[in-house]
């Protein structure tokens, strides 16, 4: 007893830390005033398709890269040779810099000179390689040098991007790196991105050049257009001083013609240089370049030593005021694409809240009454095991201070679901060993020893999936993955400790008394004889590969609806006052947007218009977007457009490239996990009954049309977990009896271990059916591509487990006992049984 008590206080002590890391997100803002700002900070916070805004996904442009690293190459290399005295001249080649000499001699002494420079000296990174061919020397950028170059470059842009946002007035945008060369932000309250598009796909590479002479050498210039295009201008290629060396910028206004300049100071260095240049070129006009165009070029009339001067031209005062913006935030060191923009409404996000909470509380109150109504009191303690859990859960996101997205709601749900699976194992259990005779403590000790390795099992194969779709995964994915991780790591937690506390208190004074758990008296009689199932394996395999042939079949033609996280384009949502789609298809006709589709969406008026990319389309381009949203409001002025998402080629590319990869390494990992726990038949059976569970399910998005996109991904890997879990439950039951009565007929043994888990199987599909069915039937566009497949994949999982995996395996053991070879692997014990019989 007091053991008991020890792990009881224990036990409380740490539900009650994390619940109260919970409880911030619940207090009011009058009373979080009161605490500490160290506890009132660890809360969720909510993503943007919650609480509306937008997100950029920028790219760094690595061509251009390449082509600075060359140009700042060739420059150095240019100067070593000039100031070694060798001769040579220049060969144009797409990606090598080639140098042609007269003599081998002076080829040479030309690779000893650039041999320093072959090498960064602050990195010890290669930079360029060199090679031979007759008097040519080729210089070719390495591989590992531009990596290097890429990894500083995107890095300083981020720092670029943030001063540039912080410089809007922006509320706590959120800029993070992500893979090699992307840089993701978000914006939330941002409902229009448009013109925080246009500030940082800006480079703002600002330069000064003295215009040329008359008499300049052609090679040494460069010609230069003003914004219009109308005027161009040949200047000298030397930089004469660069925008790095703006130190400030404002927006003001010329006294005398009131028109709006930027003025703008140098630091020290910079006014140095300026009160020099300007000192030795008076009369000579100074180019002021700005991403290749030329913004004004005045003429210096005197020495400017004070380091500041004025930037006029045509600007209009909001024009004037993003120039000053940019030159304070500095240039970007390369430029930066949109390739995938994502706007969502304040009232589509407070929607998505609404829904989320209310099929969630449905969900959550089906499942802990089915609980209660199957398993009366014993249930109602995993009626509070589940609420604990769910207190945890949001605990340990509030102290990792994560963002609680949609799909982060719809993970939830679902472990709300799963959760369950383990208290089911438990009762289950615990019920068996009661019906052998043991009293109530000792049932209860055999209950949890033997549902513990089952448990652990199959919340380690869960975690295997939902680990590639945090890895692979990205925004709201990850959320998913994060959450549905941690529901398995808490409800492993709460099943096996505070369950267990739970339990051993009922029972504190009945230890010697018979144990009784209510159940469905029907289904336990049917789990005591369930019927031959390996007479009718071969009928049952034969309908599963032909449905998942049809199924293959449908994928290839007519194909899946896939969504532009896929295939690329854009999708406005448009929300009208009963227009009829014919008429918002005519009026975008007019406009030049033919090549369009149109699907209702919800209630009447309300439509999700998708527009394809565009031919050689690399970036996301909005000019169709706001042509899209302009042809509607000249109809219907009160028209709204609650969601956008535009998606180039690349990002797409790599959705499809990522969830191929994602469920390959998926079946893999299991793969490898049940070998080493079981044996490779099961490992095997298990993985091929889950491709036949995945193949339906992609025969399900055809038939039923639902749109196959980033969130159906999560589906499918969720999925995969779940039906791994259900077959993971059965074959560990035949391990247990296979070494409990090795010699029994396979097919009698494994008839007798789908009917001892029968209940279980059962008792776990319903409780997930329930958490999900809410969220499937009000959710609506939102979360249709999870929810509804995975009601879908629920059912024929569970099939599966019971008609499918179990036949299968019975196949393969026949041939491994033709082989010669056992059916589990030896464990410690029977090889030192082995070692004591032998002579």
């Amino acid at each position: 007893m007091k053991s008991l008590y020890q792990r009881a206080a224990a036990c409380s002590l740490l539900i009650l830390c994390m619940l109260l890391s919970a409880v911030p997100n619940l207090l009011p803002s009058s009373m979080s005033a009161k605490l500490p700002d160290w506890y009132t900070e660890n809360t969720l916070s909510l993503g943007l398709d919650l609480q509306g805004g937008s997100h950029l996904l920028l790219q760094a442009d690595q061509q251009a890269l390449l082509l600075q690293a060359q140009q700042g190459v060739a420059g150095e290399v240019g100067d070593a040779l000039q100031l070694a005295n060798i001769a040579f001249r220049w060969q144009g080649a797409a990606d090598t810099l080639s140098l042609i000499f007269n003599q081998e001699s002076a080829l040479q002494q030309a690779r000893q000179a650039l041999q320093p420079l072959s090498r960064d000296a602050a990195s010890s990174v290669r930079r360029f390689d060199m090679s031979q061919q007759g008097l040519q020397l080729n210089l070719k950028i390495t591989e590992d040098w531009q990596s290097h170059l890429l990894s500083e470059a995107v890095e300083r842009s981020l720092e670029v991007v943030r001063r540039r946002l912080d410089e809007t007035g922006l509320v706590e945008p959120s800029i993070t790196r992500q893979g090699r060369d992307y840089i993701l932000v978000q914006m939330p309250g941002v409902a229009d991105p448009s013109e925080i598009r246009t500030l940082l796909g800006t480079t703002a590479k600002m330069t000064f050049h003295w215009v040329a002479e008359v008499a300049s050498e052609p090679t040494q210039t460069q010609i230069y257009a003003d914004a219009s295009g109308e005027q161009r201008y040949r200047v000298e290629s030397d930089i004469a001083l660069e925008g790095q060396h703006i130190r400030d910028a404002r927006l003001a206004f010329h006294p005398q013609t009131g028109a709006a300049v930027v003025n703008f100071s140098l630091d020290t260095e910079g006014a140095r240089r300026f009160a020099e240049m300007t000192r030795e070129n008076i009369g000579r006009a100074l180019a002021i370049v700005l991403d290749g165009q030329v913004i004004t070029a005045p003429v210096i009339r005197g020495v400017i030593s004070g380091g500041s001067g004025e930037i006029s031209g045509s600007f209009t005062p909001r024009e004037a005021g993003d120039l000053a913006l940019l030159l304070r935030a500095g240039a970007l060191p390369v430029p930066l694409q949109v390739i995938e923009e994502r706007t969502v409404g304040p009232d589509l996000g407070s929607d998505a809240i609404a829904m989320g909470v209310t099929t969630g509380v449905i969900g959550a109150v089906l499942v802990l009454a089915f609980m209660l109504a199957i398993y009366g009191s014993w249930g109602a303690i995993a009626c509070v095991a589940l609420l604990v859990n769910l207190g945890l859960m949001l605990g340990v996101l509030s102290l990792l201070r994560a963002t609680l997205t949609l799909p982060g709601i719809a993970g939830i749900i679902l472990t709300l679901g799963m959760a369950v699976d383990a208290n089911i194992l438990i009762n289950e259990r615990i019920r068996e060993e009661a019906r052998k005779g043991y009293s109530a403590a000792m049932a209860l000790k055999e209950g949890f020893s033997r549902a513990w390795s089952t448990i652990l099992d199959s919340n380690l194969t869960t975690l295997i999936a939902v680990s590639l779709l945090f890895f692979f995964g990205s925004g709201p994915v990850k959320g998913f993955a994060v959450t549905i991780g941690i529901g398995l790591l808490t409800s492993l937690f709460t099943s096996i400790t505070l369950t267990r506390v739970l339990m051993e208190w009922r029972i504190r004074h009945k230890t010697r008394q018979p144990l009784t758990i209510a159940g469905l008296p029907w289904l336990d009689r049917l789990s005591q004889r369930v019927p031959n199932l390996m007479r009718v394996r071969h009928w049952g395999l034969a309908l599963s590969l032909t449905l998942s042939l049809l199924s293959v079949a449908l994928f290839f033609q007519p194909g899946m609806h896939y969504g532009v996280d896929f295939t690329g384009g854009t999708l406005v949502e448009v929300h009208t006052h009963d227009m009829a789609p014919d008429a918002l298809r005519a009026q975008l006709s007019e406009q030049g947007l033919t090549q369009l589709s149109i699907q209702s969406s919800g209630d009447s008026g309300q439509y999700l218009v998708r527009l394809p990319l565009e031919a050689q389309q690399q970036a996301v381009a909005n000019d169709q977007v706001e042509q899209l949203k302009q042809a509607v409001l000249s109809v219907q002025p009160d028209a709204e457009f609650p969601r956008t998402e535009l998606v180039g080629p690349r990002v797409s590319g790599d959705f499809s490239d990522m969830t191929i990869l994602a469920i390959l390494i998926a079946g893999g990992g299991m793969l490898g996990y049940l070998w080493w726990c079981f044996e490779s038949h099961f490992a095997l059976a298990a993985t091929l009954t889950i491709a036949l569970d995945l193949t339906k399910t992609l025969g399900f998005f055809v038939l039923t049309g639902i749109e196959f996109n980033l969130t159906a991904v999560a589906a499918l890997l969720a999925l995969i977990g779940y039906s791994m879990n259900d077959k993971v439950v059965v074959f560990d039951r035949i391990r247990e009896n296979l070494r409990l009565t090795p010699h029994k007929p396979m097919h009698q043994l494994l008839n007798e271990s789908i009917g001892s888990t029968l209940t279980r199987t059962v008792f776990t599909s319903v409780t997930t059916l329930l958490a999900l069915l809410p969220m499937a039937v009000y959710g609506g566009s939102a979360v249709s591509s999870f929810a509804l497949p995975m009601l879908f994949g629920v059912v024929v999982g569970t099939a599966s487990s019971i008609f499918i995996a179990s036949p299968l395996l019975y196949m393969l053991s026949q041939r491994r006992e033709r082989q010669g070879l056992g059916q589990l692997r030896p464990t410690v014990e029977d090889q030192r049984r082995e070692l004591e019989l032998m002579p």
